[in-house]
């Protein structure tokens, strides 16, 4: 317990965990809308499409991140337009931006002077590694999440659970699939540093279908996915730490064997009903 402690004092442990509840709050939230709208197969599109942007900003010499941020979004803006203003099908749309992205990362890498940067911190992130400013942006993510969904829960349920119905209570639905496609994809963007690209889809949606097992309510999804997703990566960073393994990983791992566990859970809650049930039938 000791030996726990004292990893406290070390700032990029601190700097760790700040960022694993950062990203749980800003994945909760908004993974919780991706599986309540059932568009995971979309943000994994989104996000390996973004590392186009990650091989582009390197070229270029600018930030990854600024890179993968304006690629994403403008990726995830371009598969809502597409899919719904020209008769090619969304899957379609979402495999060709997918390959483009991936394609177009790995040109501009290898095509900027010198050595070519390690990929395995972009594909599988290293939350050990965040710095200042991979926190202000977690936490601007955080506090504009946090503000939409306060100001427009309402039309946001609508719209995740029936659009048609939103549409006839006069909700502006495409404005909110377009802002909540630009959000899903800035969430996946600013997180890649958390857990990686190939992995960060996870964390939107893990933890979110782990606190559906047990509540169909949004608002309660949304607290049990943040603290399943704090769980999770406190265990994973210990595990991380014990074993010397690539934190992204671990992390996500964490997340399966809590998803292992609930649905046992679950199963055992499920018997446990039907033979109270039983029971008291038999005693009718």
């Amino acid at each position: 317990m000791n030996e726990l402690f004292e990893l406290f004092q070390y700032n990029f442990f601190l700097n760790a965990v700040c960022a694993a509840l950062l990203a749980s709050i800003s994945c909760g939230i908004i993974g919780s809308y991706i599986v309540a709208r059932r568009i995971v197969f979309i943000s994994g599109g989104i996000t390996h499409a973004s590392f186009g942007g990650i091989g582009l900003a390197w070229y270029l010499g600018l930030n990854p991140v600024f890179g993968a941020a304006v690629f994403g979004v403008l990726s995830a803006l371009g598969i809502e337009w597409l899919s719904k203003k020209t008769d090619v099908r969304q899957d379609s749309v979402i495999g060709i931006l997918w390959a483009l992205g991936m394609a177009l990362g790995i040109i501009f890498i290898y095509m900027t002077p010198g050595y070519a940067p390690n990929l395995m911190s972009f594909l599988f992130g290293n939350i050990l590694t965040v710095g200042a400013l991979d926190l202000y942006l977690l936490l601007g993510l955080c506090l504009i999440t946090i503000a939409i969904f306060l100001f427009l829960l309402r039309p946001i349920l609508f719209v995740a659970f029936d659009e048609e119905f939103a549409r006839t209570q006069k909700a502006p639905v495409q404005f909110l699939n377009y802002l909540m496609i630009s959000l899903v994809a800035l969430a996946i963007v600013l997180n890649i540093r958390v857990v990686g690209i190939i992995l960060v889809i996870s964390f939107l949606t893990i933890p979110q279908t782990i606190a559906n097992m047990f509540t169909s309510d949004f608002k309660k999804m949304i607290l049990g996915s943040i603290a399943f997703g704090i769980l999770g990566s406190f265990i994973g960073l210990l595990v991380s730490y014990r074993i010397n393994a690539p934190s992204g990983a671990t992390i996500i791992f964490s997340f399966v064997i809590l998803f292992i566990v609930a649905k046992i859970v679950q199963l055992a809650m499920i018997s446990a009903k039907r033979k109270k049930s039983s029971l008291m039938q038999s005693d009718r």
